[in-house]
């Protein structure tokens, strides 16, 4: 079967944007390997750590302690990821034939403008996680089709697994309380999407505050943006916000998406704090469904694509991503749609990426079950929603790889970890300066 390939994403893969260094020629032989380990974490939130089912170290978390006081060699992650990825109190609904480790092999280095970071893992599945959930007309409707692991429907059987793989890091330059010693932890709660406890969309509309931050649901945000940092529902006001957030108290978050950010060279900005926020400016990627005729916004051109849609039987043979300014066109609501048409929910828009939200730059290549991300940030961000980094300045980061079309906490997370450029003080990776 020959396999149509969309012209613009075809070429986008084999073309780097101006960088100050290229990341792919940069001599990465050279420079060290340090070797993060990743566990399966299961339903191990902020309040579980801190609560009497965390036998032997809820005192010690509460009091600060960092996670690897207790978690040392002799309890390493390989160990407990196994235990986590099974089913336990912290998972009850495990994902068959989940691994619950995976090992990232990181490497930095930095020039006069900007650090470089270079990611490798090896993917469980036999192939690239590429694919997102899609939009599939049932004959009259168009409604989302497909899911990731942990959602019911997949677990019954009612849908086909799709999500893309995806790697994390988040970043704080000691400015937020306990980051240093508990990581992301810090920002995983009871309430939040398939944690324990989850918040229901009527008590997210009911909730005063979530109703100012302007939000339908409970996802990562810091102690300090509650009153009670235990409690989803006691947040504290925007101006509360807004003075923590000029302070630093926030956490960078980075995302490279296989599917939404990859294709076109790039890897989302965000931020912590109330909740997980996308920087100022525009995306990479926005949704495709138009709220108001509850019908696509763009449909593939079929002069360019091949088709106007693709079926569930060209998943994972081709690429299916929907680029604005390439091979997307108006969505015709009369161009003899048929059952299981589909298009994707997200469209990628390269020349629209606007503000900060373009700061990263990345490409990520798979290959024989590995992929190699290669990301790039420019040095001295000056921005009021980034952590930014500074030859001399070291910082704590976590990791997390998201992979087999699973999302949310079924991801694989590190410990947290500290980067070094050119700082005096030791650090677990420690970028080198290119010349």
């Amino acid at each position: 079967m020959k396999l149509k390939t969309s012209i613009l994403c075809a070429a986008t893969f084999a073309v780097m944007p101006a960088l100050a260094a290229d990341p792919a020629k940069i001599n990465w032989p050279k420079v060290p390997v340090v070797k993060v380990p990743l566990f399966y974490p299961g339903q191990s939130t902020y309040e579980w750590l801190r609560s009497a089912e965390h036998k032997g170290a809820s005192k010690e978390v509460i009091r600060g302690d960092a996670c690897t006081t207790c978690h040392d060699e002799e309890d390493n992650e390989k160990d407990l990821g196994a235990k986590l990825v099974k089913a336990n109190p912290l998972e009850p609904m495990p994902v068959r034939a989940k691994n619950g480790f995976v090992e990232l092999q990181v490497q930095a280095a930095y020039d006069a403008e900007n650090a470089y970071f270079r990611f490798q893992w090896k993917t469980q599945a036999p192939e690239p996680g590429t694919e997102y959930p899609y939009y599939r007309f049932d004959g009259k409707e168009w409604k989302a089709w497909g899911a990731p692991r942990l959602d019911a429907p997949i677990q019954q059987g009612k849908q086909p697994a799709i999500y893309e793989d995806r790697l994390s890091m988040m970043i704080d330059d000691g400015k937020v309380p306990m980051f240093a010693q508990q990581g992301c932890w810090l920002t995983c709660h009871d309430g939040e999407r398939d944690s324990r406890k989850v918040a229901t969309k009527d008590e997210v509309a009911a909730n005063e505050a979530m109703k100012a931050y302007g939000k339908a649901d409970v996802r990562k945000y810091l102690p300090a943006s509650r009153n009670d940092p235990s409690d989803w529902k006691t947040g504290k006001s925007l101006d509360e916000l807004a003075k923590i957030k000029a302070e630093g108290g926030f956490a960078d978050l980075i995302q490279w998406r296989a599917n939404r950010s990859n294709p076109i060279n790039m890897a989302d900005d965000g931020w912590v704090l109330h909740w997980r926020n996308f920087d100022a400016g525009k995306n990479p990627f926005a949704s495709n469904m138009d709220d108001k005729t509850k019908q696509p916004k763009y449909m593939f051109d079929a002069a360019k694509f091949g088709s106007k849609e693709v079926t569930a039987n060209q998943l994972r043979r081709q690429a299916n991503y929907l680029v604005k300014g390439g091979n997307a066109v108006p969505f015709d609501p009369n161009a003899g749609w048929k059952e299981g048409d589909m298009v994707p929910r997200y469209y990628l828009q390269p020349g629209d990426v606007t503000g900060s939200a373009a700061d990263n730059k990345a490409v990520g290549v798979w290959k024989d079950g590995t992929w190699t991300v290669l990301l790039t940030r420019p040095l001295n961000l000056a921005n009021d929603d980034d952590k930014a980094f500074k030859e001399g300045g070291v910082y704590s980061v976590g990791f997390a790889v998201h992979d087999d079309s699973i999302t949310t906490r079924g991801h694989h997370v590190s410990w947290v970890r500290t980067v070094g450029f050119g700082a005096k003080a030791k650090t677990d990776i420690q970028a080198v300066k290119l010349k």
